[in-house]
Formats: C-alpha cells, structure tokens, sequence
C-alpha cells in the first residue's frame, strides 16, 4: 500500500525520487498519518494532514538537515518526522518512551530548533541564517509558520529584526507562511501559480532592477513606477506589509500543488536575502471529515476508524475546562460586568457557550499572551472585571505583563489557569509545573489550588469576587467525579480546611499502635517531644488535586490530611497549628518544588520561628517527558503509594492502620 513511502528513510532518498512520482508520495504519505493518528488514537490530525506537499517540497528542494528549517508550533510535523527517519517509530507517537509530537533537537538532526510554543520559528531561524554568515557557511534557513501564529507580536519583532541588514550583511532567510485560513478557488489558484512563478523567477527580478537602474536617473518617474509596482501588486497579493518588512514577496500559492510549490522554492533558493513565500493550505485536506470539521479534527483523543471518524464521546466525569466554562456563563449571568478573554484557545479553555450567549463580551485576542494580559488590565481600569482563560504553560509568555501591568496596579483581574500540572501526551512544553512558583513569588497576586470539581467552581467563584489579580488553576481532563454545587458559593478567604483527623494520641500509648513516635529520632529533629500534642505523627498538606491520592495514603499511614486551598495567600493559621500538633510535615503538589507550595510553608514555619521536619514533595527539578498522566505521577511518586512511600523512607511511618485492622 506504501510502496513509493517504504523506499524512504531519509530526505537524501526523497530527493532521488523522479518528480513526477511526488503527487503519489503525498497520497501514500497522507494515509500513512491518518492511520497512524487513527490507530494511536493520540495526536494532531488536521494540521498534518494539511502539510503533507509542503513538507515535501520544503525537503524535495533544501538539502536537509545542512540547510534549516524551523516548523512553528510543531503539531503540523508528523510527515517531517515520517521522511526524517521516524517511519518506524511512528506508532510510539506521544506514548511514554515513545517520540514527541513536537520537534525535539535530542531525537533528530532533522529537528534544528524544539518548538511546541507558538510564534518562535522566525527568531530561531533568523539567528541560524545568520550564524551561517558568521561561520562562513553557505546553507539557508527556513522558517515555517501558520497564519495564526502569525497574530503573536513575537513573529513581527522577528520580520522587523530579518528584514534589515546587520553589519552590512543581510541573512539568507525563507519565511514560508502556511496560511490554511481560506481555500483557494480553481481559477484564483491557477493564477497565483503564474504569479508566483513569475514573481519568483530571474526574469521577474532581473527586468525589476533594470528599470529601477534606468529610472534612477529620473527621480520622480523612479518615485512613480515604485508606487505603481507596490499597489498593482497589492491588487493581487497582499504581500506589501511584507514587503515593508524588506522581505521579497511571493503568493499567494496553492500548497497542495506540488508543481506550483516546488519550482517557486527552487527559485527563492536560488535568491539572497530575506523572503517570504505565502502558501494557502487546507487543515485536514484529503480526509472529508478533518476538511468538513477541522476544529474538531484538530486533534484525536481516543482511536477510531478512519472510515467512521471520531467516535462520539460519551458522558463521563466533567472535565474541569466544562467546569470553568459552565461557571463563567453562569457568573456572567449575575454579573453584567464579566469580561472573558482568550488568547486563541476558545475550544481548548471551554468558553464556546460562553461566546455564543455572550459574544459582545468575549475577546480572542488570537495568539498574543502579553497583549491579552494587558488588556485586560485596561478593560479592568475602567471598572470591568476580566476573566483571563488561558493555559498555564501559556501565560509564561505574559509574565512581564502579569507583574507590570496586573499586579503592580493591583487591579483585579482572574486567570483561570488550565492545563496546571501535568498534561500527559503534549510533554515538557505544555506542562502547568511552574505556575506556583512564578504567581507566588509576585506582590498583591493570589494563587487557589482546587482539589475538584466542585472546588473549582467555588475557587473561582471566591477569586472573581475578590478585589485584586486572583489566578485559580486546574489540571487537564476531568475530576474525581464529586457533584458539582450549581451556586456560585465562595470559600473563607485564605483558609484551608482539615479533611481527615490521624486517630489517636501522639505517643501512640492505649490506643493499640504502638509507638507512633519511635521512629523519629530527636537527634535529627530538634526536640521532637510530642509532649500535649494530639493526634497523629504527620501532617499532610495537599495543594490542589493531589489532595485525593495524599488522604489514600493518609488511611494508611493514620496521617491529618488539609485541603490546604490557597497557596497564596496561605493560611500560616493551619500551617502553625499542624506543626504544633504534630512531629513532622509533609506538603504535596502538582507543580515544581522549587518555590512551590512547599516552599511557602518552610517560610511560614520560619517567620514564625518553628522547627519542624518537612518533606516536600512536587514534580523534580527535571522537565517531565511525554506519556500517560497517571503513569507520569507515579514515576514522580505523587500517586498514593508513591506518597506513602516517601512519607516512610524519610520519617520511618508504619501502616498502623492497616496492622490494627488486619
């Protein structure tokens, strides 16, 4: 069935195959995708199916891996990866041990730069054109980029920065938007090929510079032709913002069309300097279904029969998105003040309702982190009350933003921070690990940790109503399955609650467990006399979800669990009357330890001037790879034996539950 891709190992074995034998490839190489994605049931879909020629073409023309190119985003580069060597590996795809569904340097020579974040592939392919201009190397560089990421600010410092020369010397750079907003009708794409073509060949440029070297000795006829090219040119391309950017350039093209595509990059090849291609893809193209419904042929999440398409999904646990996007319509409702923005992730953040019964009151602001932060901060200035979805790993890129223009002012803006923790199959760059940290660290802001679903919904009920920047976060997928409260009641501000109480007295006398002190040696614990103190040894303070796996590890250790709820600002009241109460700490966290949760409660007890043990346990300082969530947790030993294990490798814990009761 893949006889001509089967031939295929490398770039150097596509490039020995007979043009005419390409628009074969891209059908066998199309399939291949969608059976892949299909049978793994895991990864993007319409985006690569949509870039099944140009990636053809892209390594048909350059000589790959000497010459660069730069996919942006990365999810449109699964048939990069099946004619870079991966053919083979494909079925691994964003599984544990498996490759990553984004472009990783470590597992290829074919991957020149690691993306997954949006907007970054002109900068990085800029700095490799122009090392090789340093180096003396002659090879180009080529950056990929979708016309969505294109509305990032980043992309337009990067065009602004590549369109001038540096030291004299300009850099030999190739933009190539992949622009799969539209669909190219027969006729137009017939023409735009003529134009392209021509545009892009030595005639075009050679007749350009003659008449400018002519019209130059008479300036105002010069000034003339100059303005006629630029508008007669913008009647038929909208390329003079690019233009303006001193790049060269050409489309827009049709990008399914292999004989449009590969002669007009033969020709940019062949050209120095800084230029720019458009080409207008389709997401899902070649698939009916993926091109009929591309927002939902996004991305697989279950696997299915090409034939049929996605299955349709069935009721289960509400996943915390729906949460946020069923409170938000419903504050909005009380609320008239309510302002809800998205930097481009209306679908993924849970707000389609929200935009359809409130469309005056819902921004998306496309993929621009900083600006949405900002703006929000000017809707909040004039009395509004803005409610920022955005995903954890996503408002990084907001971070100058969040302290200057939020915080500083103390005006009163929520983020709803999705995808907090980890996020299983889009690996290290999506992972929520550090929003913690960076929120804690930054005056007047607050950071509420859910344990579920229902404490979601009152988490960010408590945080929009309070009067200052506020971020709620919540992980990916669904909750524990608890029901969900339809009010929009709020929590005590700052207070944690006790969800289980150790049993028992502290030294364990007349209660049939023992010594529930032994193990903790007073030498290395700084008088750790349980004298008054009741309950049990330890105290777990959970932050967040793993409040559920921390109580199950609870019942087998007889520890005091706390549903901390805040990490900021923390409630040093509970802190200090655990530590009082019992012989040791433990904190526990879906994030990095690393000025975590943990680490405020280290600071409480030493502001306070308590000695205690602690143990803190979160995700190591390490990036955590791609794979099932589950499994992820129990490697980093955040699932409930993982919790108990290390709760009695550091403190000597006994299951005296579990001996009593057995």
């Amino acid at each position: 069935m893949t006889s001509l891709l089967n031939r295929i190992d490398s770039p150097a074995d596509l490039r020995r195959v007979p043009r005419a034998e390409l628009p074969v490839l891209a059908v066998e190489l199309r399939q291949f995708v969608l059976d892949t994605v299909s049978r793994t049931g895991n990864g993007h879909l319409g985006s690569n199916l949509g870039t099944v020629e140009l990636t053809i073409a892209l390594h048909y023309v350059f000589n790959t891996p000497r010459d660069r190119i730069v996919w942006d985003v990365g999810h449109q580069t699964y048939p990069h990866k099946v004619l870079t060597g991966h053919r083979n590996r494909m079925h691994t795809l964003r599984q544990l041990g498996g490759i990553a569904g984004f472009p990783r340097r470590e597992e290829s020579e074919y991957d020149t730069f690691g993306t997954a974040h949006s907007s970054t592939s002109i900068s990085a392919a800029l700095g490799m054109a122009l090392a090789a201009k340093l180096k003396g190397e002659d090879r180009h560089a080529v950056a990929v980029i979708g016309d969505g990421a294109m509305s990032a600010g980043m992309a337009f410092e990067a065009l602004n920065n590549a369109g001038v020369s540096h030291a004299g010397v300009n850099a030999d750079l190739l933009v190539v938007l992949n622009d799969n907003d539209m669909s190219i009708s027969p006729p137009v794409g017939a023409l735009n090929k003529y134009l392209a073509r021509l545009m892009s060949g030595n005639f075009y440029e050679a007749a350009r510079q003659g008449v400018k070297g002519v019209l130059k000795n008479a300036p105002p006829l010069f000034e003339l032709a100059r303005r006629f090219e630029e508008h007669a040119k913008g009647m038929v391309v909208p390329g003079t913002i690019f233009e303006e950017f001193g790049f060269n350039y050409v489309g827009p093209i049709d990008g399914h069309d292999l004989d449009a595509l590969i002669p007009t990059l033969e020709n940019l090849r062949a050209k120095k300097g800084p230029q720019f291609l458009h080409v207008v893809t389709k997401k899902g193209y070649g698939y009916k279904l993926a091109e009929a419904d591309p927002v939902r042929y996004h991305a697989a999440s279950a696997k299915f029969d090409p034939a049929e398409g996605f299955p349709v999904s069935k009721p289960g646990k509400p996943a915390f998105m729906n949460v946020f996007g069923q409170w938000l319509c419903d504050m909005a409702e009380v609320d008239d003040k309510l302002v809800a923005i998205t930097p481009a992730m209306r679908e993924g953040s849970g707000m389609v309702e929200f935009h359809k019964r409130f469309p005056k009151r819902f921004y998306d602001v496309g993929i621009a982190e900083q600006h949405a932060v900002t703006f929000a901060g000017g809707l909040a200035c004039e009395g509004l009350k803005p409610v920022v979805a955005i995903y954890s790993t996503f408002l990084q890129r907001g971070y100058d933003q969040l302290i200057h223009d939020i915080a500083l002012q103390n005006l009163p803006v929520m983020f709803a921070l999705d995808r907090a923790g980890l996020v299983g199959a889009d690996g290290p760059t999506h992972a929520g690990a550090y929003d913690i940290a960076y929120v804690r660290c930054v005056p007047n802001m607050a950071m509420l940790t859910p344990s579920d679903e229902n404490e979601c919904r009152m988490a960010l009920s408590t945080a929009f109503g309070h009067n200052g920047p506020a971020a709620v976060r919540y992980p990916r997928g669904p909750g524990v399955g608890v029901a969900v409260d339809t009010t929009l009641t709020t929590w005590p501000w700052g207070k944690g609650v006790v969800r289980r109480e150790a049993q028992g007295k502290a030294d364990g006398r007349g209660d049939g467990r023992g010594d529930m002190r032994s193990d903790i040696r007073s030498d290395t614990r700084n008088d750790m006399r349980s004298d008054n103190r009741t309950g049990g040894r330890i105290a777990i303070l959970a932050f967040g979800t793993l409040l559920h796996p921390a109580l199950a590890a609870a019942e087998r250790l007889n520890a005091t669990v706390a549903d901390m709820r805040f990490a900021k600002p923390l409630d040093e009241v509970l802190v200090l009357d655990l530590a009082r109460r019992h012989d040791a700490l433990v904190t526990v966290e879906e994030g990095c330890i690393a000025g975590g949760a943990g680490s405020a409660v280290l600071e409480c007890l030493a502001a306070a001037g308590v000695t205690v043990p602690a143990l803190l346990l979160g995700l190591p300082d390490r990036f955590i790879e791609h794979g099932d969530p589950a499994t992820l947790l129990a490697q980093c030993g955040l699932d409930a034996a993982g919790i108990e294990s290390a709760i009695v490798k550091r403190f000597g814990a006994r299951p005296t539950l579990a001996a009593v009761n057995g």
